[in-house]
């Protein structure tokens, strides 16, 4: 099947879904049959230690619109992710989680919108059906998120999104940038838009929700940040925080200066001294981590931190 026959490519990350997986298969299908898509479904299994693999493999004898791809361990949704945009070849790229709580019988609603001159759709999981620890803290974690990165979105790490494959191919995600992928988008400036789309109770398994990603969130979110502000400029952010600090720090040696040699004042007692001479210091070492990083910036590579066990497909 060729590049210009698939119009659409599921991409579905999985790590331990034995149980949803051939559910969620007859689910796709169906809509996509229904909807007369050329599509392939590519499932990237994120080192899996249950079945999982055994079940692909299974369905890839069924269906040939399948494609597996099994890491060795457990690299995270956003290698998993990657992985598959990487191997897309449908002009929209739609993603959804292996649970079952996201609903196939979206993607048409997702295609619709990106026909209305939208980029990337992003997923609106208005009526939750999670645990309300989870539930609370997205409805914090997103708050947060959208007033500082200025993209006004309900749920911005909803699992259920389109997009044009333009957008995926732009889109460089490392570590746990997965949470932030409408924003990226945006920053690149690819129009960003939102729907509501139903949510599932869990059928089977258990959720892999914890607080420690509540914690992880909150880093990822200062990455982000970083990367759309200052991953071209890192001077300007490094360099501001110096020259502050070493302004500071020369304001109070001027003035001890001052008291030394027109008032005849010791200083040896002054621990305002300390702190001048330590604003200086860390003002010029913020500076110099800016130009380290102007210079990394200027010769870095991209790398691929995964590697690749078996593929189908």
């Amino acid at each position: 099947m060729s590049n210009k026959e698939i119009d659409v490519s599921v991409v579905v990350p999985l790590y331990n879904e034995e149980e949803s997986l051939p559910e969620l298969h007859r689910q796709i299908a169906a809509v996509v049959e229904t909807e007369k898509l050329s599509a392939e479904i590519i499932f990237v299994d994120d080192g899996s230690t249950d079945t999982s693999m055994e079940v692909l493999a299974k369905l890839h004898e069924k269906d040939p619109r399948i494609r597996v791809f099994q890491f060795r361990k457990n690299y995270g949704k956003s290698a998993a992710l990657a992985q598959g945009f990487g191997q897309a070849r449908g002009r929209v790229i739609v993603t959804m989680d292996a649970d079952l709580q996201d609903d196939p019988l979206e993607i048409p609603n997702l295609l619709a919108q990106l026909a209305d001159g939208y980029d990337l759709v992003s997923g609106w999981k208005k009526n939750r059906k999670d645990p309300f620890i989870k539930c609370y803290t997205s409805k914090i974690y997103n708050a947060v998120t959208c007033k500082l990165t200025g993209l006004k979105l309900h749920d911005i790490n909803c699992g259920i999104k389109a997009y044009r494959r333009e957008v995926t191919d732009s889109l460089n995600i490392y570590g746990q940038l997965h949470r932030f992928l409408p924003v990226l988008a945006q920053w690149d400036g690819f129009k960003v838009g939102e729907m509501v789309v139903r949510h599932r109770a869990r059928k089977y398994g258990t959720t892999k929700f914890g607080l420690w990603r509540f914690a992880a969130g909150f880093f990822d979110l200062i990455t982000v940040l970083f990367i759309t502000r200052y991953t071209r400029r890192p001077l300007h952010l490094f360099g501001s925080v110096g020259l502050v600090s070493f302004i500071f720090g020369s304001i109070i040696s001027i003035y001890l200066a001052i008291d030394r040699i027109f008032f005849e004042k010791y200083l040896s007692d002054r621990p305002l001294l300390f702190l001048g001479i330590l604003s200086i210091i860390v003002g010029v070492q913020f500076v110099s981590i800016g130009l380290l990083g102007e210079m990394i910036t200027e010769s870095r590579k991209s790398q691929v931190d995964y590697s690749i066990k078996r593929t189908l497909g």
